[in-house]
């Protein structure tokens, strides 16, 4: 069912069971422009969509088919989530057994979400050209490969080039689940795979705590790497076998011919350029120093750069920059770089809260965090649901900005004190309003995007998110850091190692538990608990300023024609 299809239905919410297939979707579909051969049928705007002609009604069937490519996707979706957040509750073990410092130990998460968030475009833009079947067996092979080699690691430089290659393929994985969602299902129905495909994530990031925990307090830290070989083993021939995605009839000279292969390498340098001085900015280096100043210009103008490129120069660009003159679709970019950036936030940092400052043991603190992801994964289902049976999605936007904004401010009075039944409760409220922009913001973005630059929209959905997680994790642990020193001048016996404490703090961690009660310790727990206030300050105004900007977005209709080249083959 795609653009060329002379008479396309409409899709509205109504099922009736079918003897030959699972399940019958009859659904509303806006009428394509009839193809003049040139095109012209995939070129529409949002605008053009949303006043275009009468409808007719049409079936999409939703099949054994669909439910088995869509399986293998879900299995990968969570085997990153689980892996990119069971770490950061083992890290004072791992820390401390492969003699990190402070700054290692906060790349180990930096490495694998910058890497993650650099090479999404390379894989979906790759795929558009040679499959998206191929490229996400090979994103899985990398994933794969950097389990092997974080899972064997005996020094942090080995840690560090295994978590950056599982980061490549994870990335990879992310984005073109997403992408092949929008291949395979049309555009009302996606919020509903939406939502359980970032149900999964939700459910991983917070599960992989747990696992992480238990691996690391009763078993070996190692397993929290090998656990994802199964994932792996069963995924490949899943989707080898069922996700058969057509690809375009183009000879493979020709494809690289076309392919924007200068574009895509000076938009990675540039973004790894940036993101790479913002890690490193107040906590390997001064923020003066000329090794943050060096790549934070040449990355912010590379960028620049890029953007020129794109706008000018190939034929085929992979950042399609015309789109981005609709203020509605550059709002909400900017929103899942907000989203990104304070979930992963308080992931990465609300265990650090329960280890350090409630003296949780790995297990325990991962088992605190549950609520968080109780919330978060109902949400998104719940966001994508009610966006398919309502057809509206502005409205859950506002509702997760003012939700998110409300947690991360109950958040900010938590301190050393604070029961542990209150706080564990009430960290599911900033996960309610993250999960409903799971979905919401995934509607506006494609709902905003021309028909033909769905594919590109979506990559760049998932980049900008992972660019937020990478931008969370890097701003979260300069503000921690810095505050942390800062902090500990308040303390005459702690002042003189503030600098050392500072730049170790989670390494600290596991000797704080064990070590006997004193001011000392008390003082301890104090300046880690304001120091992560001010990380729950920062995601609070983040969220804040997100839900400003997204009163000034325009609705558009989910009502869309199918048009795609690279659905299910028949």
């Amino acid at each position: 069912m795609t653009g060329t299809d002379p008479n396309p239905d409409l899709l509205l919410s109504s099922f009736e069971a079918s003897p030959s297939k699972l399940l019958t979707t009859q659904i509303q579909y806006a009428r394509s422009i009839p193809d003049s051969g040139d095109g012209a049928s995939t070129r529409r705007t949002a605008d053009e969509r949303d006043n275009g002609p009468e409808a007719k009604k049409l079936q999409f069937w939703i099949d054994r088919k669909v439910t088995l490519a869509f399986f293998p996707l879900c299995l990968l979706t969570l085997m990153v989530a689980l892996e990119a957040a069971s770490l950061s509750i083992a890290l004072p073990v791992v820390t401390e057994e492969l003699g990190g410092s402070a700054i290692e130990a906060f790349w180990s998460g930096t490495s694998f979400v910058l890497c993650s968030a650099c090479c999404q475009l390379i894989f979906t833009s790759l795929s558009s050209a040679f499959g998206r079947q191929l490229l996400i067996v090979i994103a899985v092979i990398f994933f794969l490969v950097g389990t092997i080699v974080s899972g064997v690691a005996t020094n942090f430089t080995q840690m560090l080039v295994g978590r950056s290659i599982q980061g490549t393929g994870g990335g990879g994985i992310i984005a073109l689940s997403e992408v092949s969602v929008t291949d395979m299902i049309p555009f009302r129905l996606r919020g509903a795979y939406w939502g359980v495909l970032g149900s999964m994530w939700s459910v991983g990031s917070v599960i992989g705590p747990i696992m992480g925990g238990g691996f690391a307090t009763n078993a070996d830290w190692r397993w929290i790497f090998y656990i994802n070989i199964p994932f792996a083993a069963l995924s490949i021939p899943l989707i080898v076998i069922y996700l058969k995605i057509k690809t375009k009839k183009t000879t493979r000279r020709q494809k690289l011919r076309n392919f924007d292969t200068v574009g895509l390498v000076l938009f990675v340098c540039s973004t790894a350029s940036f993101l790479v001085a913002l890690s490193w900015g107040g906590v390997m280096y001064a923020w003066h120093s000329w090794r943050v100043l060096v790549p934070l210009i040449i990355g912010t103008i590379g960028m620049v750069g890029v953007m020129g490129y794109e706008t000018h120069i190939p034929k085929d660009p992979i950042l399609q920059v015309s789109g981005i003159d609709n203020h509605s679709l550059l709002i909400s970019y900017i929103g899942t770089v907000l989203q990104g950036l304070t979930l992963w936030c308080i992931l990465y940092y609300l265990p650090l809260y329960g280890e350090a400052v409630h003296g949780f043991k790995p297990l325990p603190a991962g088992v605190a965090a549950l609520p968080l992801a109780f919330a978060i994964a109902p949400s998104a289902c719940a966001s994508g649901i009610i966006a398919v049976v309502s057809g509206r999605y502005r409205i859950l936007i506002w509702i997760g900005w003012a939700v998110a904004t409300l947690g991360f401010g109950v958040l900010c009075y938590f301190d050393r004190t604070t029961k542990g039944a209150i706080w564990i409760s009430l960290i599911a409220v900033p996960g309610l309003g993250l999960g409903a922009l799971v979905t919401s913001i995934a509607y506006a973005i494609q709902a905003c995007s021309e028909t033909r630059h769905l594919a590109t929209a979506t990559a760049l959905f998932s980049f900008f998110r992972a660019f937020g997680q990478s931008l969370g994790v890097a701003i979260g642990g300069v503000i921690f850091q810095n505050r942390m020193e800062a902090n500990l001048q308040k303390y005459p016996a702690l002042a003189p190692m503030a600098k050392k404490i500072s730049h170790n703090a989670v390494a600290l961690v596991g000797k704080m538990q064990t070590a006997p009660a004193s001011q000392n310790k008390d003082d301890l727990r104090q300046a880690y608990t304001d120091s992560l206030r001010a990380v729950w300050i920062f995601c609070c105004v983040c969220t804040a300023v997100g839900g400003i900007l997204s009163l000034f977005t325009k609705e558009y209709s989910i009502d869309q024609t199918h048009d795609t080249d690279q659905g299910l083959e028949e």
